[in-house]
């Protein structure tokens, strides 16, 4: 078994199921449905955008020649119109945000910058070009504007809607199968006495697989005996991935990973030096990949969205799957012992520029966890951090 550094476990994910990957299942659906899908085959523009050029202010479009002077306004081209004449010398067309550029004009002036009397404009100097968006200066007939394997977001939409697809070709959503295990765990339903805890995991784990572009489907929980364990990996391994919470420490009932090894797993790493989540486990087995993550509800939000949720979106036919990091300063001093990369609870300002770290009594804090808008990242190889100085943050 490997032990290994946090970043280079991910990049261990990311490198292993890249070159397992298979090509993507692909489906057709409207475009009101494609918010958060994969593209599975790249968009060109359907003409020039924009297909003429286009005024970008409201105010007066001129030939720049005949300025500074004085304009006679012989008309008016809004949004939707174009102008039937031309601009020709010492005149000035009224022109609306988003109007076509009329024939003539080659610069237009703001209606702030001109004093109107009547008919007429007096205008100081405009250079050619000036608010004018040219035709084809965001994209050119034919040219590439979004690319196979870009998630598909409101901009995206935009875009989409532009080139005029009502339909989009994405990848299909891989099948993401969840396994909570433990003695201890009982249905959320249920009223649990002192020394059980109801199966949080399972739904928190599910909503981080929907979060990525996946579709989770939750197994029954697996109790601490071998058989039980191996049925429901068996039945799990139907899935794309398969995600295990706990049973993967080195307690005497932890069986997930001998179990796994008697099904003839491949382990490419079984522990990472990072707290929560240190006994965090990936492999495949049966052309599957699958995680064995620890069973407490830190452990298992940290390492699903640091590792697991890279084999997610990697699976789901996305190119480069993302961490959300980011840096902010802190509001309070912070000491950590070195030696394990850190992920710890923590409120991001409203702006995103400062982080204050949350009392917790631990990774099965889920109130603590709750309150949290953020992880705060303490490098492994540093001891602490004053007041005001940048640290690493994980959004959730």
């Amino acid at each position: 078994m490997a032990t290994v550094h946090f970043r280079e476990a991910r990049q261990c994910v990311i490198n292993k199921v890249t070159a397992a990957r298979a090509l993507c299942a692909t489906e057709e659906v409207p475009l009101d449905a494609a918010d958060g899908r994969v593209l599975a085959e790249a968009v060109a523009a359907d003409r020039d955008y924009p297909a003429a050029a286009r005024s970008m202010r409201d105010g007066f479009a001129v030939r720049s020649e005949d300025l500074p002077g004085r304009l006679r306004v012989t008309g008016e081209v809004r949004a939707g119109e174009v102008f039937a004449g031309e601009v020709g010398r010492g005149e000035a067309v009224e022109i609306m945000t988003g109007a076509p550029v009329p024939r003539g004009a080659d610069a237009v002036i703001m209606v702030e910058r001109v004093q109107r009397q009547g008919d007429w404009i007096v205008a100081l100097a405009a250079a050619p070009g000036q608010f004018i968006n040219p035709q084809g200066s965001e994209a050119r007939a034919g040219e590439r504007v979004l690319e196979a394997g870009q998630r598909i977001g409101f901009a995206e939409i935009a875009l989409l809607a532009t080139a005029g697809m009502t339909t989009v070709r994405v990848n299909r959503r891989p099948r993401v199968a969840v396994l909570p295990t433990g003695d201890e765990v009982v249905e959320i339903a249920e009223r649990p006495l002192a020394h059980q805890v109801r199966n949080s995991n399972a739904h928190s784990l599910a909503a981080q697989v929907r979060r990525a572009g996946g579709i989770p489907e939750i197994l029954p929980v697996a109790r601490d005996a071998a058989e039980s364990i191996r049925t429901l990996i068996e039945r799990g391994l139907a899935a794309d991935l398969l995600l295990i919470s706990g049973g993967v420490s080195a307690g005497k009932y932890d069986l997930v990973e001998p179990v796994l090894a008697s099904l003839g797993a491949e382990f490419y790493f079984d522990r990472v030096l990072i707290r929560p989540g240190q006994p965090l486990v990936f492999g495949v087995v049966r052309e599957r990949f699958f995680f064995g993550l620890p069973g407490n509800p830190a452990s298992t939000m940290v390492t699903f969205q640091v590792f697991a949720r890279a084999a997610v979106e990697l699976l789901a036919g996305e190119r480069e799957p993302r961490l959300p990091l980011t840096l902010a300063r802190l509001t309070v001093a912070f000491r950590h012992k070195p030696g394990l990369t850190r992920f710890l609870p923590a409120r991001l300002s409203a702006d995103g520029a400062e982080l204050t770290p949350l009392a917790w009594r631990g990774s099965g804090d889920i109130p603590a966890l709750a309150r949290a808008n953020a992880f705060l990242v303490a490098r492994a190889e540093q001891e602490d951090w004053n007041a005001g100085d940048l640290i690493e943050v994980l959004v959730k």
